[in-house]
């Protein structure tokens, strides 16, 4: 029986887009350990409105160069950005994906929280309400 399906063809799978676009624990942890720095926040809005190069960016900021090159490095590892060689300069660019998914995640415990917020108001209003 297993053999007859396999030589049928793959199977189609339907997947919840939203259980797809969630973040994994991990992934979650890494992008707010990213944004919790100011200088890694600055860097990411610098380049979600243009790509710029690790060289140019470092010119924004009272650090060195290896300094912002780490910043970079914790940001790349979140995937909030991609680094493309460009001759001899790296050229950053942001990817918004991964800050739209933790969006969702916050949106989620946002939603969680008022419906809790909800049902401690019902208990302080008692049953005769």
């Amino acid at each position: 029986m297993a053999d007859a399906r396999c030589a049928a063809g793959p199977a189609t799978l339907t997947y919840n887009q939203m259980v797809i676009d969630q973040l994994s624990a991990e992934s979650a942890d890494q992008v707010f350990h990213a944004l919790a720095d100011a200088t890694r926040r600055d860097i990411l809005t610098r380049i979600i409105g243009e790509r710029q190069s690790v060289s140019a960016l470092a010119r924004h900021y009272p650090m060195s160069l290896t300094a912002v090159q780490k910043h970079v490095a914790v940001l790349e590892r979140a995937a909030l950005v991609t680094k493309e060689r460009r001759g001899r300069e790296q050229v950053l660019s942001a990817d918004v994906t991964v800050l739209r998914r933790a969006a969702r995640l916050l949106d989620a415990y946002e939603r969680l929280w008022r419906h809790r917020a909800r049902g401690i108001e019902d208990i302080l209003k008692g049953p005769d309400s």
